[in-house]
């Protein structure tokens, strides 16, 4: 008997670590060379080759997903939804987080119509703004359905068109029905993700990192 309570003791035991709760871990938040993790209800902006909450450590990271090690084993994660978790019951809210990247802006990437872009998030701009060379990319026929207008950059007066997105996406928040101009030459180089998309959702900063939520 002795024996046998000897041998249930050291199987409980080797069994132990299989008890214990999985890391719960999603990528909120991409970017070259860092992520933002969201482990176990704790949010962290962590680079390449550091550890972050839970011991998370993150091998690599781009703008199309992340390498992690979680409790000692390597696999790739994608940018997840973040869901918010006050309740169960009702719509959730989508979020999501972006770091500050290259020249201390704000990148992210998304889409325009269904096409993958890259944007540079511009508080300063009134719309969704692009050059001429991008809207063709884009399938854009923007001298057809397009409002001509005048607007005023940096450089001065260039003549654009007003036209109307049917679809912009950053990561799960996507808004219907959204304002664009396109601008006459090739200013500005990257597409810029202004207000007419911004004033759609919530968004704050803190710490470096941009958060943008989807309104209820």
């Amino acid at each position: 008997m002795r024996r046998l309570e000897l041998f249930a003791a050291s199987l409980l035991l080797a069994l132990s670590p299989l008890l214990h709760a999985e890391t719960q871990v999603q990528v909120v938040g991409l970017f070259p060379g860092a992520a933002v993790l969201l482990v176990d209800g704790q949010r962290k902006l962590v680079r390449t080759g550091q550890t972050g909450p839970g011991g998370v450590r993150v091998i690599s990271a781009d703008s199309k997903g992340a390498v992690l090690e979680v409790d000692g084993v390597q696999r790739s994660y994608g940018m997840t939804r973040e869901y918010n978790q006050a309740g169960s019951s009702g719509p959730q809210k989508t979020q999501l987080s972006i770091s500050r990247g290259v020249g201390n802006h704000y990148w992210v990437a998304g889409s325009i119509e269904g096409h993958p872009v890259q944007f540079l998030v511009d508080t300063g701009a009134t719309s969704v703004a692009m050059n001429e060379g991008q809207a063709r990319r884009l399938g854009i026929d923007y001298r057809v359905v397009g409002r001509p207008m005048v607007a005023s950059t940096a450089g001065g007066n260039v003549k654009a068109w007003r036209v109307k997105l049917d679809s912009v996406k950053v990561g799960g928040l996507e808004v219907l029905g959204v304002e664009g101009v396109v601008l006459e030459g090739g200013s500005p180089s990257e597409v810029l993700l202004g207000m007419s998309y911004l004033s759609r959702v919530r968004w704050r900063e803190d710490n470096g990192v941009l958060m943008l939520e989807s309104k209820l």
